[in-house]
Formats: C-alpha cells, sequence, structure tokens
C-alpha cells in the first residue's frame, strides 16, 4: 500500500477510491477535493476493516451531514431494539452513526453495525473502559485507555471521539470558571474524575502521539471531543470551552503532521446570537478543520421538544461553518430514545442540515425543493408524497381529512390559492357557490 490514511494519499497527490465516490456524490473535482483532504477541511472517516462503508465525505464545501446515537447500556440492553434505531437511522439517511454503549462486552453489538453498515460508524472509547476492561475507574491505567482505542479501531471503527484537549491546566480553568453545570460531557466527567481520583494527566493528552499511532495504522479519523461543552446557555463561550477549544487547535496540528484526519467537537446549548462567532472563532483556532457539533440548543426549558430546539441551532450552526450535526431527539435529558424519538430526532436534524446547505449555496442542494414546487404547482399529490423525505407521514396527514376535491386539500378546499391561478391562467373561470 502507497499510503495509510486518506490525509497521506491527498497529501502525495494520490485520487483514493473513497475520494472518487465522495467527490461524486458531492458534485466536486476530484482534484478539488483530494486538495481540500490534504488540508485537513475535510475529513472521510474511512477505517480499512469497515468493508460495508459508503465513504462520505465531512467538511468545506460539502453538504452537511447527520450523526445518529445509539447503543447498549444497563438500563436499556435489548439488541433488536437498537437494531431497530439502526434500520430507521439508514432508511432516513444520517450519514453516521456513533455506538454509545457502555454496558458489559459491547463489541458484539459494535462489530454487527460495522458488518451491515453503509454509514459511517463511530464510538468512544472512554465509555466502553470500565466494561471492556472490567476494571472500576480508579484501576484503570492509562495504557489500559490506549487498548480499548486499539481494540475500537481493529474492529473497523471510522471515528472516535477522545477528550485529549482536557488537560491539567484546562481543568484549573474549569475549577475556576465557576459555571452553573460543570461538565456535562459523560467521557469529560469521567476523565476529570480519573485524573482529580489519581492526580495525573489525562492519558489521551498525555501519550496523544501514541493515541495517533493507533489511529493512524487503521485509519481512523479522530473526533476531538469538547468535555467542556456548555451544557446550559448561561455556560456558552466561556473561559473553559474557549481554553479547551484553543488546546484542540493545537492537537488538531499535531494529528495532521502525522497524517491523522480530524474533525472538532463544539457546543452543546448556547443562545441564538452567540453561534454564529462561536463557528468562526472555532475555524479559526482549529485550521477550518470540520466542525461536528452537538446541537446547539437555544434554550434550556423545553424539555420533551429538545430536537426542535437543537434543529434551530443546528440550522444556524450549520449555516455559519459548522459540517457536521449530531442529532437530538425528544428524549434527550430525560431517558433513551426510542425508534420514533430517533426517527424525530434524524428528521430535526435533516431540516437544519438542509436548510443550511440552501443558505450555503452547496451544489444541488436546491434540486429536490424545486422538484416539489413544481409537483406542488401541478397538485400532482402522489409525486409530493414521492419527494418529501418523509412521504410515508405527509400521505397519512393528506389522507387523514381527505378532501372532496383531490386538487386541493382539506384545508382550502376548492379555495386552494394554487387551484384558483392554475384555473384562471389556463382561461378557465373560477366559481364556488356551485358545481359547474
Amino acid at each position: 500500500m502507497q499510503y495509510k490514511t486518506q490525509m497521506e494519499a491527498a497529501k502525495k497527490g494520490i485520487i483514493t477510491e473513497q475520494m472518487k465516490i465522495v467527490a461524486q456524490k458531492e458534485y466536486m473535482e476530484p482534484e478539488k477535493l483530494r486538495g481540500l483532504v490534504a488540508s485537513g477541511q475535510v475529513a472521510i472517516p474511512s477505517n480499512i476493516h469497515h468493508k460495508s462503508l459508503s465513504p462520505e465525505g465531512i467538511g468545506t464545501g460539502l453538504r452537511t451531514k447527520i450523526n445518529v446515537n445509539l447503543g447498549i447500556s444497563g438500563d436499556a440492553k435489548n439488541y433488536d431494539i437498537e437494531f431497530e434505531k439502526v434500520r430507521t437511522a439508514l432508511e432516513f439517511g444520517a450519514e453516521a452513526i456513533m455506538d454509545l454503549s457502555n454496558y458489559g462486552k459491547t463489541n458484539r453489538f459494535r462489530t454487527e453495525l460495522i458488518e451491515m453498515s453503509p454509514a459511517m460508524i463511530g464510538t468512544v472509547p472512554m465509555y466502553d473502559a470500565i466494561g471492556y476492561l472490567e476494571k472500576d475507574l480508579l484501576e484503570i491505567t492509562a495504557h489500559d485507555f490506549l487498548r480499548v482505542v486499539e481494540a475500537h479501531a481493529k474492529e473497523g471503527v471510522d471515528f472516535m471521539t477522545i477528550h485529549a484537549g482536557l488537560n491539567r491546566r484546562v481543568v484549573e480553568n474549569l475549577k475556576r470558571d465557576k459555571r452553573k453545570m460543570n461538565i456535562v460531557s459523560r467521557g469529560g466527567s469521567l476523565l476529570f474524575a480519573w485524573m482529580e481520583m489519581t492526580g495525573r494527566e489525562n492519558p489521551f493528552y498525555e501519550y496523544y502521539d501514541d493515541v495517533l499511532d493507533i489511529l493512524r495504522e487503521y485509519d481512523v479519523t479522530i473526533s476531538l471531543g469538547d468535555a467542556c461543552r456548555p451544557g446550559c446557555i448561561d455556560d456558552s463561550t466561556d473561559e473553559s470551552q474557549i481554553g479547551e477549544l484553543i488546546e484542540l487547535g493545537n492537537l488538531t496540528k499535531r494529528a495532521w503532521e502525522k497524517d491523522v484526519q480530524v474533525m472538532v467537537e463544539g457546543p452543546g446549548h448556547m443562545a441564538m446570537n452567540e453561534i454564529a462567532a462561536n463557528m468562526q472563532l472555532q475555524k479559526r483556532l482549529c485550521h477550518n478543520a470540520p466542525f461536528y457539533v452537538l446541537g446547539p440548543l437555544v434554550t434550556d426549558i423545553f424539555p420533551g421538544y429538545d430536537h426542535i430546539t437543537s434543529a434551530i441551532g443546528g440550522a444556524i450552526a450549520a449555516a455559519n461553518g459548522a459540517d457536521f450535526l449530531c442529532y437530538v431527539t425528544p428524549a434527550e435529558h430525560l431517558r433513551l430514545p426510542d425508534a420514533d424519538d430517533v426517527k424525530e430526532g434524524i428528521i430535526a436534524s435533516r431540516i437544519a442540515a438542509h436548510a443550511a446547505d440552501i443558505a450555503k449555496g452547496v451544489p444541488h442542494a436546491r434540486d429536490l425543493d424545486n422538484k416539489m414546487a413544481q409537483a406542488r404547482h401541478k397538485l400532482d399529490w402522489d409525486e409530493m408524497f414521492k419527494i418529501a423525505v418523509d412521504g410515508e407521514k405527509a400521505r397519512a396527514y393528506f389522507e387523514q381529512t381527505p378532501p372532496a376535491d383531490r386538487h386541493s386539500c382539506s384545508m382550502c378546499g376548492k379555495m386552494c390559492a394554487v387551484r384558483t391561478t392554475n384555473m384562471i391562467l389556463e382561461g378557465k373561470k373560477v366559481t364556488f357557490c356551485t358545481e359547474k
């Protein structure tokens, strides 16, 4: 093999099969895409062992991608239910699935997922450490954590969230900052606890070069986790968040020096008026690396509707430079999502991503919208349902109160504006009081 990673190939002027596939999907010249991969502005997460993968690119000039979180936990360990969520994610167009399993020997679920999924697969090795190693947190050594990273890489995981930026300096900032919510990142909180109990430096920071060596071997993209992401709108853009972001920018450059592809993770909870500036700040501090955001959720008081608060923030974020949106479901902050929650979260995130792509002028982003407009102009309901992302739901709503005249819907009936205008332009007379 002439190269180990997509980035190494790109730097050597090689256009890989994965680049060719992504370029075709994105209506981009392969050579242009190669240049973006070489510079780190685009990542193509593609583990050499993930044979069922349909490659996707994340970053500058490309469609905004979405990720779905799922996985086994102690309170919900039904594999069949989790695979139902996987099927829903694939049906509704999620480009990535993160297996956040944290109970027992999680590799059974993960290996089956990697074997069958054309979507990118991500993990957070920190979640799996206790179950994989069968040790309590305080008993785990720095090199134990690296063993888990290597195990996930060997299984075929395409990208991993590694909270390498939470070093001792950032921890001191956090203690001084007096946040309302402190750390809300699960992986970040576990690392924080380990660091405080042992008095040691973050092992993923201390042995960062070793982590990169593992990832490079299997072409795993590092997703630099934001342990200090704001967990409420009052904590956003504070010393802890920005201090860690500066560290992530330095870690990005170190990864690129080893030809490891990078994504950088971001907030979190954040008021709408701060989002655009945060996207620009991340791109500046992290050298235009692809930005992967959770939300941001733009208000804290709508549990049960956080897929909506997240979609609002996600649309603003993506329109201002975010490249990858992690979905949020109606169950966020409340419980593990079920299959229906997963669908609602995916659709909300797809709305945000698609709206942002239209705003950014991504090539062909408007194509389906234009087709929908044509179908609506003709009042061609069957065509509308084919074009709709969730045509089954659209058809069910239409049929719930069927109109007397199939050329309109039950809201306007004969007074449908489209019908009226079409008839006049066709030289026909419009009547409402009597049938003609």
